[in-house]
């Protein structure tokens, strides 16, 4: 992993866990790494990351596809989405500051939400591309 991925990363996690509506929706700042053995339902993991170079003649850049996971057992697939749509509102909203970094773009690419087969557990996969250069 890049150090520019570890700092997205870091600036994600702050980020979400400080959006009000989404910690509203989780029952406070549920956004985790690796959760915690007992942590209650519903809950977001960040997930994999793919990191490749995007950078030009005259400048250094990474482009980074990020995944993060929704966790949800209530009220069917209505909490997943919920909290999938409060994801992306808070990338849209919150102004990330990755160390050393600059995010030049960053912007929604996909969900699927879909049960797991416990029949119980709703998964929700949320994808989001970002671009970052060292900041200057």
């Amino acid at each position: 992993m890049s150090v520019a991925s570890l700092a997205l990363r870091q600036a994600l996690h702050a980020g979400l866990n400080g959006f009000a509506p989404l910690t509203a929706l989780l029952g406070g700042p549920k956004v985790f790494d690796e959760p915690p053995r007992t942590v209650a339902f519903p809950y977001v993991t960040l997930g994999d990351a793919q990191t490749s170079d995007w950078s030009t003649d005259t400048s250094t850049g990474h482009e980074h596809s990020v995944l993060i996971h929704i966790w949800s057992r209530q009220g069917g697939q209505t909490e997943a989405h919920l909290i999938a749509g409060e994801l992306v509102a808070a990338l849209e909203t919150v102004a990330l500051d990755p160390v050393g970094q600059r995010l030049v773009n960053l912007r929604f690419a996909t969900a699927d939400i879909r049960r797991e087969d416990d029949g119980r557990t709703w998964h929700g996969v949320v994808r989001f591309r970002a671009v970052t250069e060292p900041a200057a």
